[in-house]
């Protein structure tokens, strides 16, 4: 397959051309599964890049449910694999015709060239080789707040065009919550008001009030954007909507959604999916960002280096004051 296991003492050097065709990447074998390994890259081709990954990102939704075996039918799905869609590097290599050159700094959301190791998402890995239009440009300054990126677009795609009803209530104040608040706050409308159970991350609000659920006793909300994952609230939310407001499922649900007709029929309520982000998410969240209009900053909260992956991946998923735990690969060269 390609694949040789990695000693606790070595790593992938970057700069000895033998190591050129090796990464230093995440790999879960099975469910709660998971160790460092040295996986073969294939040649990049003429419209592909060589990216030597600095920092890279462990989403607590779609990653924790690869990491338990909760993940639902997807495509590309299967053990083992290499997870992460959320990584940043310098190019290494980049044929001309590829718009980019060496030293450039990129965003990457996942790669597949690890051969028989499933790619899904595939970004956790000291060096990618990747199609040339898969990758984006970001300014170095960011520095690691550019793996905050793909969390900003899917937030970005959740609200969709203007004419949509702009939230009035969030619920869940992780980093997806935070930065949907913040991008509804640059659309110029009313603060949305977060809910979130847990007393840990109630803290760090910008210009919008954090509360816990138990406490809030409106039912007249006209737009509820959800980005906990948890497939139990759908019956509690429909009992906070205005007639005709809305519900928007902005998370990842692993268990089946179900709700009672009767409440929802007596509000006309309506439902709205959001699905993964789109280039143009991205790109108006890029500018967003350069022009200094959408802060990511205050989001990231642990880093560790990526030798000590397996401990990261659980802190990640376990601690609760863990918002966003950031792989550092800058050692592994």
């Amino acid at each position: 397959m390609g694949v040789t296991p990695l000693h606790s003492h070595s790593v992938v050097s970057r700069r000895n051309p033998v190591a050129q065709r090796h990464t230093l990447a995440v790999v879960i074998d099975a469910p709660e599964q998971l160790r460092l390994m040295e996986l073969e890259l294939p040649a990049p081709g003429p419209d592909e890049i060589v990216v030597d990954i600095e920092w890279s990102g462990i989403s607590t939704g779609t990653e924790r449910l690869l990491w338990s075996g909760r993940m639902p039918s997807f495509p590309g799905m299967g053990y083992p694999l290499v997870p992460g869609y959320e990584s940043v590097g310098r190019v290494a290599q980049a044929a001309p015709d590829t718009g980019f050159a060496v030293g450039d700094r990129v965003f990457v959301p996942g790669a597949r060239c690890f051969g028989e190791v499933h790619g899904l998402f595939g970004g956790a890995a000291s060096r990618l080789v990747v199609p040339a239009a898969r990758a984006v440009r970001c300014a170095a300054s960011l520095g690691e707040q550019a793996v905050l990126l793909a969390l900003a677009a899917t937030a970005r795609h959740a609200l969709g065009p203007p004419s949509n009803a702009p939230p009035d209530l969030i619920v869940g104040h992780g980093v997806l919550g935070r930065l949907l608040a913040r991008l509804s706050l640059l659309r110029g409308g009313a603060p949305p008001l977060v809910w979130e159970s847990n007393p840990a991350r109630r803290d760090g609000a910008q210009g919008y009030e954090v509360v816990d659920p138990a406490a809030d006793p409106r039912s007249d909300y006209r737009a509820i954007y959800d980005v906990s994952g948890d497939a139990s609230l759908l019956d509690g939310l429909i009992g906070r909507l205005a007639p005709g407001g809305e519900i928007v499922l902005a998370g990842f649900y692993s268990e089946p959604l179900s709700f009672r007709f009767a409440p929802a029929f007596m509000r006309e309520a309506r439902l709205r999916v959001a699905a993964e982000w789109r280039e143009p998410d991205l790109a108006d969240v890029r500018l967003l960002v350069d022009s200094g209009v959408l802060s990511l900053g205050g989001l990231i909260t642990h880093r560790v280096e990526a030798t000590r992956a397996a401990d990261a991946y659980r802190t990640a998923f376990d601690d609760p004051a863990c918002l966003k735990m950031v792989l550092d690969w800058r050692a592994c060269s």
